[in-house]
């Protein structure tokens, strides 16, 4: 079986699932399929400077509260779960809607970040950390080795 076979089989796989989620993703609003928002994780930007790292999550829709950030040794572990419920009544029916999502990124700190001043700000559907490097670390230049 050939690479192409291969990865056409596995790209099929999820439109049979998004078929038959189809009469329910209208409930779900205008933001994509039911299923991938179950398995959608945000993504992440991470960017070095002399003084600190940033990382940056795309996460809108989220509030403040719903983001959780811990660090525990050298890992550090940004997650969130919503649970959100819809009521619509009308003479002949009511239906409930049900949508819970949730995700966890986690991201291995290098030995030089001063984790007791690690920073965190959301705005704009924006999550961004900033993970400043320790004072001794910076003292360290970079250096160019000669191939002999």
């Amino acid at each position: 079986m050939g690479a192409q076979t291969l990865a056409k089989r596995y790209e099929r796989v999820p439109l049979l699932f998004e078929d038959f989620f189809k009469p329910w993703n209208g409930w779900f609003g205008d933001e994509g399929s039911l299923l991938n928002r179950v398995l959608s994780v945000p993504a992440a930007n991470i960017t070095e400077n002399k003084d600190y790292y940033e990382v940056a999550l795309a996460v809108p829709g989220m509030k403040k509260d719903d983001l959780k950030i811990d660090v525990q040794g050298n890992l550090l572990t940004i997650s969130s779960e919503k649970e959100e419920t819809k009521e619509e009544t009308d003479k002949q029916f009511t239906r409930k809607e049900y949508n819970y999502s949730s995700f966890t990124r986690s991201f291995t700190l290098p030995d030089e970040v001063n984790q007791e001043k690690i920073g965190a700000k959301y705005e704009d559907g924006i999550l961004k950390l900033t993970l400043p490097r320790r004072e001794e670390s910076k003292k360290f230049s970079a250096k160019q080795i000669t191939v002999k």
